[in-house]
């Protein structure tokens, strides 16, 4: 089944029969009860519908949008896969990395279900593996529920994050959130061509939009994560302005991304270990902050 498009009858039928429905599955990673099977079956369950029998449901059924559901638990996946399917996605599940990188190379999706803690190769290793420009958007899913992780998964790249147990409607309702995102950014999903950005110079430095690379005084290339580069580029297009940090998570990651002032400052701090310099300074001196306002970019910056 891994890799291959989900057929939710018969999973279905046995997997939210009467003789599982009311159990709390424990799950395995975390030793917490876990009712996601519980929810998942009852979810469906929206007209009284036979064991095993799908019903029709009340949202606009998308028969187009494929999903893929990565997680190495099958019970998960089957139970993930089977409530996606009823509300009328076509969805593929792969059970690590490998069967994972097996499915992108056969089909194109719109968006990746990414547990964190697997086996061998964990979520957050395979989420870094992915090439930007090319990657379906990625809601990762994991016990873990630690603030740290969630900056950690984001700043990755990840679009969204939930941590289990999750309630399948809100999975379901971030899924969709995720995807009208994206939506708005044609331009990565069909390769449509994206007009040319000119280069930013700063105080030495050379940010180059098209490239995503970032150059410091001495012509060395600074890798930036994705969150990183999205922040910087903010920052440098509002030179000399005060930016709320509501406004640098809207700008950086979209209006619908969560909202936590230490995701931001957690960012900001890791930015301006990338700015500085060998002796320590121009981190802070180009990213200031202004006390009970936010952060402000100190530097002028010429656009050629």
């Amino acid at each position: 089944m891994d890799g291959s498009a989900y057929q939710p009858g018969a999973a279905k039928a046995s997997l939210c029969g009467p003789a599982r429905r009311g159990e709390l599955w424990p799950d395995r990673h975390s030793g917490v009860a876990f009712g996601v099977m519980l929810q998942l079956c009852n979810a469906g369950d929206t007209q009284g519908h036979q064991s095993g029998a799908m019903p029709q449901p009340r949202e606009t059924m998308d028969l187009e949008t494929r999903l893929l559901i990565v997680d190495d638990d099958p019970d998960i996946r089957e139970l993930s896969a089977a409530f996606l399917s009823h509300h009328g996605y076509i969805v593929d599940v792969a059970e690590d990395g490998a069967a994972m990188r097996a499915a992108l190379a056969r089909h194109s999706y719109a968006l990746v279900v990414l547990d964190v803690m697997m086996p061998g190769e964990d979520g957050l290793s395979i989420l870094r593996s992915l090439e930007p420009a090319t990657a379906p958007a990625v809601i990762i899913l994991s016990v873990i529920g630690e603030e740290v992780d969630r900056i950690v998964g984001l700043e990755m790249g990840a679009d969204d994050y939930i941590a289990k147990p999750a309630n399948p409607r809100e999975l379901l309702a971030r899924i969709r959130s995720v995807l009208r995102r994206h939506e708005e950014r044609p331009a990565r999903r069909t390769g449509a061509v994206v007009p040319l950005r000119p280069q930013q110079h700063f105080a030495g430095w050379r940010l180059d939009p098209q490239a995503r690379l970032l150059t410091d005084p001495d012509d060395v290339v600074i890798n930036l994560s994705d969150g990183e580069f999205r922040l910087l580029m903010t920052l440098v297009d509002h030179p000399r302005r005060v930016l709320t940090r509501d406004f640098l998570l809207d700008h950086s990651r979209g209006v619908q991304a969560e909202h936590f002032d230490r995701a931001i400052d957690v960012q900001v701090s890791r930015l301006r270990r990338k700015l500085a310099r060998p002796d320590g300074r121009g981190g802070d001196e180009l990213i200031r902050t202004v006390r009970n306002e936010g952060y402000m970019f100190a530097a002028d910056v010429e656009t050629r």
